[in-house]
């Protein structure tokens, strides 16, 4: 019966890529948690999944694989990422410094930049050149270490850069997002840029699409108090906007 449960618990974390206790509670409701909770830290020392706070992450899905392929993400929920870019733009002030994330919703806002002069740093490749298709766009690609997965720049050399300069605005991207753990990514080398750049930033834009409301993956790299604006495709879930107004973040939808 264990040994059967805990091959059912790992087959649905493989395909899922994430489990929360609660949803293993449902799935075998005779088991009492801290059961549960055991079949998760044999998993863990088989190698087979990460543990994290409420859960476990599959193993094959962390060091950026978590976050899919860049190629495999662009294609997805692209109607609720344009909507979002779209409604991005009416907050962006062009005679101001701009920071763009790397990430598939980003990289539909690069796309919408009007045809203007402006200056942008991105740690995104494919948002650099994208954004150098205009000529009237100045670009500086952020450097360091390439994320083959989520085609972003980061480690030492990116960190060391980001402490030098300043940024007005910067436009933020995430893969997933929950109250209990704030903006997460399954990449701890992105989520240290990340985190960088929001220290940095005076004004931080944050955007979301529904589809990550509610999901969380291995690494925090900002709660909700750390950013100014949130942009999503359609109006979250009302403990979300609730947890917005308290913490003063305008959420735009």
């Amino acid at each position: 019966m264990k040994i059967a449960r805990r091959e059912d618990i790992r087959h649905y974390i493989e395909a899922k890529g994430e489990v929360t206790l609660l949803e293993l509670q449902e799935m075998f409701p005779d088991c009492s948690m801290m059961t549960l909770r055991r079949d998760l830290i044999h998993l863990e020392e088989e190698g087979v999944v990460k543990r994290t706070r409420g859960g476990a992450v599959s193993i094959d899905r962390l060091g950026g694989i978590v976050d899919g392929r860049y190629s495999q993400r662009v294609m997805d929920h692209t109607a609720s990422k344009m909507d979002i870019a779209r409604k991005a733009i009416e907050l962006i002030d062009l005679s101001c410094s701009l920071y763009i994330d790397s990430g598939s919703t980003t990289m539909f806002f690069a796309k919408q930049l009007p045809d203007m002069h402006c200056s942008v740093l991105t740690s995104g490749v494919n948002t650099a050149l994208e954004l150098t298709k205009n000529p009237k766009h100045s670009v500086t690609l952020l450097g360091g270490h390439l994320n083959h997965n989520t085609l972003s720049c980061g480690g030492a050399q990116a960190l060391a850069y980001l402490n030098t300069v300043n940024i007005d605005t910067a436009v933020m991207a995430t893969s997933g997002f929950s109250l209990e753990y704030g903006f997460t990514s399954g990449s701890y080398t992105d989520c240290e840029v990340k985190r960088a750049v929001i220290s940095r930033a005076r004004r931080t834009i944050m955007l979301v699409d529904n589809s990550k409301i509610g999901r969380s993956l291995p690494t925090t790299f900002a709660q909700l108090s750390d950013i100014q604006i949130l942009v999503t495709d359609v109006r979250p879930p009302e403990e979300v906007v609730k947890a917005c107004e308290e913490a003063g973040v305008q959420l735009v939808f």
